[in-house]
Parts: structure tokens; C-alpha cells; sequence
């Protein structure tokens, strides 16, 4: 089977990634805070990345991106750019999961990994993945979105935790799991961050299994029903969610 040389770009967090991959070799790199200015540093940085390689457009066979749940903006500054490539390119897409990724930072891992990243204030999003011997991963629960108090009812045993979610919230979530505390090991420094190298590998399996992107992309955006909302914030003091003109322009924002 012929080498693929696939562009992966990763903007799910204030953190951007991108990068190019000659199947498992790392071609070019390019990682670093983007402070959500994504739309201004992302097309110069991927010009910067094919350069570092001798490599254009042309030269590539694939395209992956990261699709969150994660930022917003940096969702879609990442999918649009990926998508117009495609448009201009006619290359194969691969959407993958940020979460997801996350888990190939950690391909060695004998035990269940917690990726966590930030959402709103006091909120994260989290998932369990467990990779085999055979070196398969395997999901065996889902992202989520909600309060730490709950993200940590899902760490049951020995277990890795990383990326900023954690880093933010290390010293809560080990209050939180008490007694449990030592089930979260947390994992090493340098497989914290979101990374393109990652979204490049999983992309790379999903399109040896036809895995491509339709036209009809969009990000994965993971939130909590807004019924739940509403009847948790009641009794922090807080208004409703969903009421109100502004309200209904960000929900009509959500779903473009």
C-alpha cells in the first residue's frame, strides 16, 4: 500500500497544532498559543508547516481535522479552513473527534485514559478511552459535558487523566474524588496538549477504513440539555438559560 502524506490541523482549544505526516513519520510541525486568534495565525502557520516540508497542496493525499467538542470559534476558524481545502484540493477529509485525539497522545497506555478539556466556567468536557494489545482503541463512554462533581463520578479505578482541563482543575478534581483520589494518575507533561500529530494518526486510520467527511460537516459540539440548566442554576442565584432575544441568537449561532 503506497505512503499518505496527510495535513492535520488541531484548533479545538486556545492551543493550535498543525502538522504534516508521511503515514506514522512527522514530516513538519507547528504548535503554539494561539490566544483564540485562530482565523489571524492558522492559514499562515499551515504555509509555514507545507513550506518546512518541500511540500504544497499537490503533494498531499489527505486532510484531517479536529471537530470538539472544544471552542467555539476555534472549531470553526479549523473546519472551514480544512473544508475549503478540500473544496480546492478535492482531497479526502477525516473528522475526528478532539477527545479522540487526545487518546493517541497516549498509544502505550495499559490502563483507561480521561481526556478533559475546558468548557464553561466550572464545566469541562471528558471521555474514556481504553486502547487493547492488539493496539485498537476502543471508546467506553462518550463525551460529556457538566460540572466537575460529575466528570469524577467516571474515573472508577486506575485511570490517566490529562490535557487542560485537568491542569486547570488538578487540585478540585483530586478534592472531589476524596478517598479515590490516587485512581487518577495524571499523565506526562508532553501529552497534555491538543495535538495535530494525534488528529493526523487518527485521521490517517479513518480513511483506510473510508471514514471521509461528507459536505455536511459540522462541529461537534457537546452541551448539556438546556432543561438541566435551568433547573441547576435557580439555586446558584443565577437566571435561566435560553430566555431573551440575546439568548436565541446564541443558540441560532450553535446550530450554523
Amino acid at each position: 500500500m503506497s505512503r499518505v502524506k496527510l495535513l492535520a490541523v488541531e484548533t479545538a482549544t486556545q492551543h493550535q497544532s498543525v502538522a504534516v505526516l508521511d503515514d506514522q513519520t512527522i514530516m513538519a510541525r507547528a504548535d503554539q498559543d494561539a490566544g483564540g486568534a485562530h482565523a489571524k495565525w492558522l492559514v499562515p502557520t499551515i504555509d509555514r508547516v507545507l513550506a518546512s516540508g518541500g511540500l504544497t497542496l499537490s503533494d498531499l493525499d489527505g486532510l484531517a481535522v479536529s471537530i470538539g467538542p472544544g471552542s467555539f470559534t476555534g472549531l470553526r476558524v479549523g473546519l472551514a479552513t480544512m473544508m475549503g481545502l478540500r473544496l480546492v484540493t478535492g482531497l479526502p477529509l477525516a473528522a475526528v473527534p478532539t477527545l479522540e485525539a487526545m487518546a493517541w497522545n497516549l498509544r502505550s497506555a495499559d490502563r483507561p485514559l480521561c481526556p478533559i478539556l475546558k468548557s464553561r466556567r466550572g464545566e469541562v468536557y471528558w471521555a474514556l478511552y481504553q486502547w487493547n494489545s492488539a493496539g485498537v482503541l476502543s471508546c467506553s463512554m462518550d463525551e460529556q459535558v457538566g460540572p466537575l462533581e460529575v466528570a469524577v463520578r467516571s474515573i472508577n479505578g486506575p485511570t490517566l487523566v490529562f490535557g487542560e482541563g485537568w491542569q486547570a482543575y488538578r487540585d478540585d478534581i483530586q478534592r472531589l474524588l476524596g478517598a479515590r483520589a490516587c485512581d487518577a494518575s495524571e499523565a506526562p507533561a508532553e501529552t497534555m496538549a491538543t495535538s495535530a500529530v494525534s488528529v493526523g494518526l487518527a485521521g490517517l486510520e479513518r480513511l483506510a477504513r473510508g471514514e471521509v467527511a461528507g459536505r455536511g460537516l459540522s462541529p461537534r459540539y457537546v452541551q448539556r440539555a438546556e432543561a438541566e440548566l435551568n433547573w441547576e442554576r435557580p439555586a446558584a442565584g443565577l437566571p435561566k438559560v435560553g430566555k431573551g432575544p440575546r439568548s436565541r441568537k446564541r443558540r441560532e449561532a450553535i446550530i450554523l
